[in-house]
């Protein structure tokens, strides 16, 4: 993924648009529903757009993101950070225009789904309980909740009909009508001032293997057309909001099968939901606790070096046991844990290759998670669409050299001015790198001796593991 500076300038025009009127409620969904996913700044970039729209409108005037950055009191890349939440959580959609010298944006900004689909949609709803706890979800559930219209008791129903109430339109009127009926469409290039439905959050199906899934279910006599449009769907989504695999989700879509062979939606959410929380001690998932997708997990079977066992416990450890393992057992912190789900929210990186950049950077910066060099990697390896832990562990011997670059960058700021010599620490599947000249071959005894028992404990860890 590109540098917040190659999307974006202050001196970029942009204008706001609405994908339909936007209603007053919409905030207070914004704001209890949303924003304990999104955080504080994002959904004030989303309502400082949306003021930017004139009352019952469709459209803003023109402005550059230098008054954007002024209203907010925020930098580019804080601005633009959360454009990409807005826009991975389906809030925002962006047009960009190149004209010669000059970039001009569209912001059009989606509505939010209703209470009733945010609380059924099986992804969000799953990530807000596990955000704010069992008691404040109930409590916002019962906000946006009420009793039913005509449930009172002794109460009848007396609402009188259409054609009750109205004639039928005379002859003359109808004619009229058949002569004139171009006159009521809107003209060409425009639409009427409306509201349109919200969609909901849908992973790309592609992510998930359906070949295998659909083999699998032919062995056991399903027919291939329970696997609807729909159903394909949230399989996706189940598969990516639990890390279910296609062996896996074959035994899960059994347990949803009706007696007429077709697959209730239903059922299917309950059932992957019970699985995670059985796999899991009665927890629910967090973006942290993804695992590598098996169609990008190592195809070794029996690992016997010791590049191979690690390769074999990266792929099916997510980034949170990890940190714990590095940590000993203990807790990682909120901002280490904030650091790489950004990562994997904004980089679109997979747990496994988060896991390689984790143990390197780690072991880097003195078993420290610097956020602006996780990040700067993080970018070069989205760029380089880097899928799977043998590629990510390829690519950092490959270029070594210029991390070690970035790094020397971050350690030579002014107040920096005392100078520490130390050995370099490289994870054990690094291996030796003949191109790079890293010095200090002579100091391997100085500094270092609590960086070498860390990667003692962690060997033995992962036999332990094994």
């Amino acid at each position: 993924m590109a540098q917040h500076w190659q999307e974006l300038l202050p001196i970029d025009q942009y204008v706001v648009a609405s994908n339909g009127l936007l209603h007053e409620y919409d905030r207070k969904v914004l704001t209890f529903l949303y924003q304990p996913l999104i955080g504080p700044v994002c959904l004030s970039l989303y309502m400082t757009l949306w003021t930017e729209l004139e009352e019952s409108r469709l459209w803003s005037e023109s402005t550059t993101h230098h008054s954007l950055m002024t209203l907010l009191d925020l930098n580019l890349k804080e601005i633009y950070q959360a454009r990409l939440k807005l826009e991975g959580m389906g809030l925002l959609k962006t047009y960009v225009k190149n004209d010669d010298e000059e970039r001009s944006f569209i912001y059009e900004l989606q509505p939010p789904l209703t209470p009733e689909q945010f609380f059924l949609d099986g992804m969000l709803n799953i990530y807000l309980y596990r955000k704010v706890g069992k008691n404040q979800f109930f409590r916002l559930k019962r906000f946006f909740t009420d009793k039913t219209v005509g449930q009172q008791e002794k109460y009848a129903e007396v609402t009188r009909a259409f054609q009750e109430v109205f004639v039928s339109a005379s002859p003359d009127t109808l004619r009229y009508h058949s002569d004139s009926v171009g006159e009521f469409e809107p003209e060409e290039g425009q639409t009427f001032i409306g509201r349109t439905d919200p969609a909901g959050i849908q992973v790309d199906a592609e992510t998930f293997d359906f070949d295998l899934l659909s083999a699998g279910l032919n062995e056991s006599l399903v027919p291939k057309e329970a696997l609807t449009k729909r159903v394909k769907e949230a399989i996706s989504n189940l598969a990516f909001l639990y890390g279910i695999d296609s062996i896996q989700m074959k035994n899960i879509i059994l347990s949803a099968l009706n007696p007429d062979s077709e697959i209730d939606i239903d059922e299917l959410r309950k059932a992957a939901r019970d699985w995670y929380q059985f796999e899991h001690q009665d927890q629910l998932p967090a973006l942290l606790e993804r695992t590598q997708p098996v169609q990008y997990q190592s195809t070794v079977t029996n690992p016997t070096s010791q590049e191979d066992k690690l390769m074999h416990y990266l792929d099916r450890a997510s980034p949170r046991e990890l940190l714990i393992q590095l940590s000993q057992g203990a807790s990682p912190s909120k901002a280490d844990l904030q650091i790489i789900e950004d990562i994997m929210f904004n980089q679109k990186l997979q747990p496994g290759v988060v896991n390689v950049l984790i143990e390197y950077v780690m072991l880097r910066t003195d078993m420290k998670l610097h956020k602006s060099y996780v990040e700067k990697i993080a970018g070069h390896w989205a760029r380089k669409q880097i899928k799977t832990v043998k590629e990510a562990m390829d690519l950092a011997k490959k270029e070594h050299r210029q991390y070690m670059e970035w790094a020397e960058e971050k350690k030579s700021r002014p107040a920096q001015q005392k100078k520490t010599i130390r050995k370099e620490i490289l994870p054990d599947w690094f291996g030796e790198n003949k191109d790079s000249k890293i010095s200090g071959k002579q100091d391997q005894k100085q500094e270092d001796f609590d960086f070498e028992k860390e990667k003692r404990l962690l060997e033995e860890e992962l036999k332990e593991f094994k």
